[in-house]
């Protein structure tokens, strides 16, 4: 049994290696209008990309890495990611051409996977339920402080050093997160319950965690919860400023709104274990959809831009949805995985960047410089997810039995 330190290290390392994904996406914003202007937009392509093709990217890592995860050890998998990570930042950083960014950002994404499948995994090896959820929220509690800081931070380093010096602090967290985790965290799945990476294997414990109805319905839902917040990071930077005019201050603003995530994770792990999950995530869906739902009528009544002050509020009440979800759909889809939690870790994720990615990309591609299509995605994303969410709950819960 871990101790409360040794227990409270683990929390705050997995937090922090859960974070990169939100940083590798957060800190670029204020840079996005600056790489636009240094390397030149031209149709199809443009600096929503950056942001949409990194999750794209993660998608097909997270297909490698969570079986590598099974196999290897959760430890090796996520160095591995690592390793992938650092390789696309040194080409990002390096680039001259918005093509060579991307392809940078790509292989960022599928290396931020590592982290991300793998910790998820460990935290699977050692809680199970409605404790694997409170674990869950508390470490959305803690990385969450990384989005509210990232923006406003990177700020000032591109004031210095332009926005390739973004890609060096990138660099740079994931060599120290890396030397942490060899250093401090043991291997949380021991060798006897390893699962060897073979594909016909993989290919049949996969058919039986996606033949698993409550599974598949959870990772639609958590895909389009997901889009929703990806429609909102790919086209912030834009809104903020063709709607209101707002530049510098961005960073403030999008602090502001990232709080009502954090305050959601942090109250989700106080009450979670008192009213479950399921419920703690139907409410999240019914307040997403509500908060899309006036933010659409708000848009129409002032041709697309409502005040400031009425945009923040019901930004900050779906983002408050937002974080009551998060945990809660991970851990509901990770309830009935059992032995294949990172295989079926990889699927979830996988599956949900890739609904995310498509749902973003599609709804942004409508964007018209006013809040019509945010809201609109946020509707949209809320009401699917609860119909689906409401469909899983009378599905069969019992664990995947692995093919070994």
């Amino acid at each position: 049994m871990t101790s409360p330190t040794s227990f409270r290290e683990r929390i705050v390392l997995y937090a922090l290696l859960t974070s990169l994904t939100s940083i590798s996406i957060d800190a670029l914003l204020p840079g996005l209008r600056q790489i636009g202007v240094d390397l030149g937009v031209a149709p199809p392509l443009s600096t929503q990309h950056i942001i949409s093709l990194f999750i794209f990217g993660m998608a097909f890592g997270e297909l490698l890495l969570g079986p590598l995860s099974d196999a290897m050890g959760r430890k090796r998998a996520l160095v591995l990611g690592l390793c992938v990570y650092a390789l696309g930042t040194v080409i990002a950083m390096v680039a001259g051409s918005l093509e060579m960014v991307i392809l940078g950002r790509f292989l960022q994404g599928v290396g931020v996977s590592g982290p991300k499948i793998a910790t998820r995994a460990m935290i699977r090896d050692q809680f199970e339920g409605d404790a694997m959820a409170r674990v869950m929220s508390f470490m959305f509690t803690l990385f969450i402080l990384v989005p509210m800081l990232a923006p406003s931070l990177a700020q000032g380093i591109i004031a210095i050093g332009g926005w390739r010096s973004v890609f060096a602090v990138y660099l740079a967290a994931a060599g120290l997160l890396g030397v942490w985790l060899v250093m401090r965290q043991p291997e949380t799945l021991t060798a006897d319950k390893r699962i060897a990476f073979r594909p016909r294997l993989l290919l049949a414990n996969g058919r039986r965690i996606l033949s698993n109805g409550r599974v598949t319905l959870l990772i639609v839902a958590t895909g389009l919860v997901f889009g929703a917040q990806l429609l909102y990071l790919s086209t912030a930077a834009d809104l903020f400023f063709d709607a209101y005019g707002i530049g510098q201050t961005f960073p403030l603003y999008f602090a502001l709104l990232a709080t009502g995530i954090g305050l959601a994770s942090f109250l989700n792990a106080k009450l979670v274990q008192r009213f479950g999950a399921e419920a703690m995530a139907r409410h999240g869906f019914i307040g997403l959809a509500v908060a899309g739902l006036a933010m659409l009528a708000a848009s129409s009544l002032w041709d697309g831009r409502p005040p400031l002050s009425v945009l923040l509020a019901l930004g900050f009440a779906a983002f408050f949805a937002i974080g009551v979800l998060f945990g809660n759909l991970n851990a509901m889809a990770m309830r009935s995985l059992g032995q294949v939690a990172g295989l079926g870790a990889s699927l979830i994720a996988s599956g949900s960047s890739l609904i995310a990615t498509l749902f973003a990309i599609g709804v942004g591609a409508f964007y018209d410089g006013t809040t019509l299509n945010l809201s609109a995605g946020f509707f949209l994303a809320g009401i699917s997810a609860l119909v689906l969410s409401q469909i899983a709950a009378r599905a069969d819960a019992a664990p995947v039995e692995a093919v070994r």
